[in-house]
């Protein structure tokens, strides 16, 4: 059974897997702000286990068993934010640093039942899959807000990103999962939006903000 360190290793080495393909010991490091020798004796140790494959100087990558156990942990980190998000009441830029604690628990049986309290939510409150009890991930084929033409309407249904700051300018914006927006126009220049939601909501936003929205085509 991991280790709490081994297990935020994985998840590093799973979200960076799916950003940007090859992994490096420096891109760990950075990170998880640790130095790169404590990097690379940690990846070692998870090789020994079967959980990664690693050569030196070479990219390092997770195994099927790596993945697998790495899927596991974001599982309960995501059921864990839907719940408190759903059953609790907290904004969803509340929730990470609570679900970094609690996914660490060593329950099989405890998740199950937030899961089933929950109705076996597939995604959690910023839009991300939830993995299921085997480890297995159903990832939707969404496009950025910045892909879209004017005249396009689509739905807020997922982020790249999920940070506090994010969240709350989010927040102040009303911009949150499910909402219905239209793209008035773009700005040539910046690729800045002008958008129109919620029938009074009418804001423009950067194109940092717009490659951040992941929606889909709303059927006319």
């Amino acid at each position: 059974m991991a280790s709490q360190t081994e297990e935020n290793y994985l998840k590093a080495l799973f979200n960076l897997a799916n950003e940007q393909g090859e992994i490096s010991a420096t891109d760990l490091s950075s990170i998880l702000q640790v130095s790169t020798p404590t990097v690379n004796s940690m990846v070692r140790n998870l090789s020994e286990q079967g959980l990664v494959n690693y050569e030196k100087y070479k990219p390092i990558s997770l195994t099927a068993k790596g993945k697998r156990e790495a899927a596991l942990v974001i599982r309960k980190h995501r059921l864990t934010e839907m719940y408190l998000v759903e059953k609790m009441g907290f904004g969803w830029e509340m929730v990470h640093e609570i679900a970094e604690q609690i996914e660490h628990i060593k329950s099989p049986v405890f998740f199950d039942r937030m899961d089933e309290l929950l109705g076996h939510p597939t995604v959690d409150p910023h839009g991300s899959p939830i993995p299921d009890k085997n480890g297995k991930i159903i990832w939707k084929a969404y496009q950025k807000l910045s892909d879209c033409k004017p005249g396009d309407t689509v739905k807020l249904s997922a982020l790249t990103h999920s940070s506090e700051d994010f969240l709350i300018f989010l927040n102040s914006k009303k911009l949150n999962l499910g909402v219905h927006i239209k793209i008035e126009s773009i700005e040539k220049y910046d690729g800045s939006m002008t958008i129109s939601y919620l029938k009074k909501h009418r804001e423009v936003i950067s194109n940092v903000v717009c490659e951040k929205l992941l929606v889909e085509k709303v059927k006319s």
